[in-house]
């Protein structure tokens, strides 16, 4: 088990389903990527850039979803929220598998991935 993994299956529930879910349709729909474990979170990289990363922010109640290149694509991705006024992340809050709307996340991830490709490095501010 790779360390990605066990930091996936050492969540406690929900959190451990619904990472576990998100991780199975990021690899079944974009299968050239990476999963890594960078800040002691996982990581998921395209062509050696981090596209998005998975994690549990202090005193939240969801997954965070986070795309790297976020500020790009949540004009076209009105779901996509600014947690922590980050500069150029953002993310997917994720409370339930319920809730979670796959068509829209494989949609955002194949526009992740294509926004990616276009620039030259991951982290542009």
């Amino acid at each position: 088990m790779n360390p990605a993994e066990q930091y996936i299956y050492n969540q406690q529930e929900p959190y451990q389903s619904i990472m576990l879910y998100v991780r199975s349709i990021i690899m079944k729909t974009l299968p050239e990527v990476e999963e890594k474990f960078n800040y002691r979170i996982p990581f998921y990289n395209h062509n050696k850039k981090p596209l998005c990363y998975l994690n549990i922010l202090k005193g939240t109640d969801y997954v965070d979803v986070a795309f790297v290149q976020g500020i790009y694509l949540e004009s076209k991705f009105p779901e996509l929220k600014d947690a922590n006024n980050r500069k150029q992340v953002r993310s997917l809050q994720v409370k339930s598998l319920e809730e979670f709307d796959e068509p829209m996340f494989i949609n955002l991830l194949k526009e992740a991935s294509m926004c990616l490709d276009k620039s030259k490095k991951a982290w542009l501010l």
